[in-house]
């Protein structure tokens, strides 16, 4: 847990995200209505291996300002020695007009930051 919260309280303030609770086991963070809480697996549950193709959450995606934001984010992420995924296709791997990174968080989860379409600027 202690390298999940390192790499969190890194990631997440400059995504609008505060520190909301910090326990032992645990950290949670807030972004207006929106919580997250990571919690250390309990050790009976840590004998198969957390995968994002398997039955469960696929991946976490969070909204960035501007493209710029998606850039410096890329930075931070790689700084914080995060895997970066689809790098060949990156900031374009979700398609043409969609411009975000994708990377591994420190315990394998799919993230993603991804820059407001011009469908969102205009809605």
């Amino acid at each position: 847990m202690g390298e999940a919260k390192s790499f969190y309280s890194k990631l997440l303030p400059p995504l609008g995200y505060s520190l909301f609770q910090e326990w032992e086991e645990g950290v949670s963070y807030k972004a207006g209505a929106t919580y997250l809480v990571f919690v250390q697996t309990e050790e009976k549950f840590l004998q198969v291996p957390y995968h994002r193709k398997e039955t469960g959450l696929n991946h976490l995606a969070f909204h960035a300002k501007s493209r710029e934001h998606v850039d410096e984010m890329t930075l931070k992420v790689e700084q914080l020695g995060a895997r970066i995924l689809y790098k060949e296709l990156h900031p374009y791997a979700g398609g043409p007009e969609y411009y975000a990174v994708f990377f591994e968080g420190p315990d394998r989860l799919k993230l993603e930051i991804v820059a407001p379409t011009r469908t969102d600027l205009h809605v």
